[in-house]
């Protein structure tokens, strides 16, 4: 399944990417009315259940999920992988020491290395979702787990109030907070395409992931995707 950045140069999303770094987080905080610090400490207490030693959280951005994992998890390594230098300048600033240069499409890591793979917000820009769950499948260890965190749409009588902010709000107050309008113009288009609820679930299934369960949280505004590799 390929997403809304499938007809995209790569080059392209890493410009967009950069240009918006330095208000990310700020852009991201104002943006969910301070929910998004919510559903981090939800990932990091879910990925502390599985008391992982070693683990790779892919797409990390500036680090913020980063940083709660380690803050739940104190005695776990985690390495951080993006593809954007300038978010990986943001985490390292923010006292990530691990971090790696990569492509979620083909992952500079040997199979069989991690305990546990998250991905939040990242799955959803990456331009074949069954690749990018292959590569984190491929270096998950045996009985490792996936966590995925990433948006979704809540169910009636929200969803048509959320469409409305989601197409016409937020690109908006998201341009004016980044100095970067064009970047989120793409962004509720990306989130309705992304699979949801069951069709995620299949998805991850077919990638050869069993146990897959989805959380919403936030009355469905996002959704946490968990999975075991066999």
């Amino acid at each position: 399944m390929q997403s809304a950045f499938s007809q995209e140069e790569p080059s392209s999303i890493q410009r967009m990417f950069a240009r918006i770094a330095p208000r990310y987080d700020l852009a991201n905080t104002l943006l969910s009315l301070g929910m998004d610090a919510l559903w981090r400490r939800r990932v990091g207490r879910a990925v502390a259940a599985w008391n992982p030693a070693y683990v790779l959280d892919l797409a990390t951005g500036s680090g913020a999920l980063a940083l709660e994992i380690l803050r739940e998890n104190p005695g776990t390594r985690l390495v951080g992988a993006d593809f954007c230098l300038p978010m990986l300048v943001i985490a390292r600033q923010r006292g990530l020491k691990e971090l790696v240069a990569a492509d979620g499409l083909s992952l500079p890591f040997g199979e069989n290395q991690f305990d546990a793979v998250t991905v939040a917000f990242g799955l959803r820009n990456m331009a074949s979702w069954e690749t990018a769950l292959g590569e984190m499948g491929r270096v998950l260890r045996q009985s490792g787990h996936v966590l995925i965190l990433d948006f979704s749409l809540p169910k009636q009588p929200l969803l048509p109030f959320y469409r409305f902010y989601l197409h016409r709000i937020l690109p908006k107050l998201a341009g004016w907070v980044t100095g970067t309008p064009e970047a989120y113009q793409y962004f509720g288009d990306s989130i309705e395409a992304f699979p949801k609820g069951e069709t995620m679930l299949e998805l991850m299934t077919r990638c050869g992931f069993i146990d897959c369960q989805a959380t919403p949280l936030s009355c469905g505004i996002v959704t946490v995707y968990t999975g075991k590799k066999p």
